[in-house]
C-alpha cells in the first residue's frame, strides 16, 4: 500500500511517477523497497488515468457498500443510513486529500 501512496504523492506534486522517485519516496520513510514491486506499480500506471481514478473511487466504495447491505427491518435500514452518510463524508474528506 505504501507504493500507491508514493504514487499518490508524486502526482499530487506533479511529479513523474517513476521508479527512482516512488523508492525515494519509500527510502525517505526508513523503510527499504522492493524493486518488484515498484517496477510493478510503475508498469501498471503507466496506462491509468490517476485523476480519473481517484474521483471513481468513492463511487466505487459507495456502490460496493449499498451491494453489500443486508436486507432488514426499519431499524436496520436507520442503521444503514446513518453509516452511509458518515462513511459518505469520510470518503469527501479523502477525496479532498487528493483533488
Amino acid at each position: 500500500m505504501e507504493y500507491v501512496y508514493a504514487a499518490l504523492i508524486l502526482h499530487k506534486l506533479k511529479k513523474e511517477i517513476s521508479e527512482a522517485n516512488i523508492t525515494s519516496i519509500i527510502k525517505a520513510t526508513g523503510q527499504s523497497a522492493n524493486d518488484a514491486q515498484v517496477k510493478a506499480l510503475v508498469s501498471a500506471l503507466a496506462d491509468v488515468n490517476i485523476e480519473e481514478a481517484i474521483k471513481a473511487a468513492p463511487v466505487a466504495v459507495a456502490a460496493a457498500t449499498v451491494a453489500a447491505a443486508p436486507a432488514g427491518g426499519g431499524e436496520a435500514k436507520k442503521d444503514e443510513a446513518a453509516a452511509g452518510k458518515s462513511e459518505e463524508q469520510a470518503m469527501e474528506g479523502l477525496a479532498s486529500l487528493f483533488g
